[in-house]
This record gives structure tokens, C-alpha cells and sequence, in this order.
């Protein structure tokens, strides 16, 4: 599979329940335990595979139809999983209300062995960013 948007994200842009600018954005770590579905649409759905702390995306930009924002460090992730993917999403502090914006499962640097360390995302600095809407 190929990273992608959540469909049910692509309809809340379009209807601007979905502000990448303005939101409060994070990204979750999961490990090989998830699957993703097109069906999945929040938080919720991928929770049981979560590694680590989210990340609140900083220093977000969306320019020219890509998305960026700062790198991201999961800091002293426990030893013993296998952290696979990413995924962003629109933070509500709820999590059955938490909107699953895109998945990753081609990240720089995963599939990784947890050992208790840091795992850094290191966004794309290419013309995608983090995502495009051109991809």
C-alpha cells in the first residue's frame, strides 16, 4: 500500500470541517499491529496501536497544495514493538471525534525495532512536504 488520505478526510477538507492551518494537528506512531481501512475515519479506529506520546505538529505551512510542518521526535519509546506507521490527524481531545487525516506507511527510517530511544520523523524537504494534494 501506498500512503494516502482517509477519504472520509478528503470530504472534510472539501466542506472546511478540516483546517490544516488553524486545527490543532498531531501525529501518532503505530505499530505494526494496525490495518488500515478506508473505513477507519477517527482516532479510535488505530488507537490500539498506538506507540509513544502524539506529536502536535509545529510550525505548520500549507503552500502551493503541500502540507509541512517541523520534524517530529517520539521521544524513549519502550523497548519491544515495531513502530510501522504514522498517521496524522485533527485533534478534538476526544478521540472518537479526532479526524484521521493520512496515513504513512512508507516513513524514512520505518519499519524500526523500538529500544527504548527516540524515534525521529523527518519530514520530506521535496515538493510533497509531509502530503500533497497533487500526489
Amino acid at each position: 500500500m501506498a500512503n494516502k488520505l482517509y477519504p472520509k478526510a478528503r470530504e472534510k477538507m472539501m466542506t472546511a470541517l478540516l483546517n490544516l492551518s488553524t486545527d490543532t494537528i498531531k501525529v501518532i506512531l503505530l505499530s505494526d499491529a494496525y490495518t488500515y481501512s478506508d473505513s477507519h475515519e477517527f482516532l479510535s479506529d488505530v488507537s490500539a496501536a498506538r506507540l509513544g506520546t502524539d506529536q502536535t505538529l509545529a510550525s505548520k505551512s500549507v503552500t502551493n497544495g503541500a502540507f509541512d510542518a517541523t520534524d517530529s521526535v517520539f521521544a524513549a519509546l519502550v523497548a519491544g514493538s515495531n513502530a510501522k506507521f504514522a498517521v496524522i490527524y485533527k485533534d478534538t481531545g476526544v478521540a472518537g471525534t479526532s479526524s484521521l487525516i493520512f496515513y504513512m506507511d512508507t516513513v524514512t527510517g520505518l519499519p524500526m525495532a523500538t529500544n527504548g530511544g527516540d524515534i525521529t520523523l523527518q519530514w520530506d524537504n521535496g515538493s510533497y512536504k509531509i502530503f500533497a494534494l497533487f500526489q
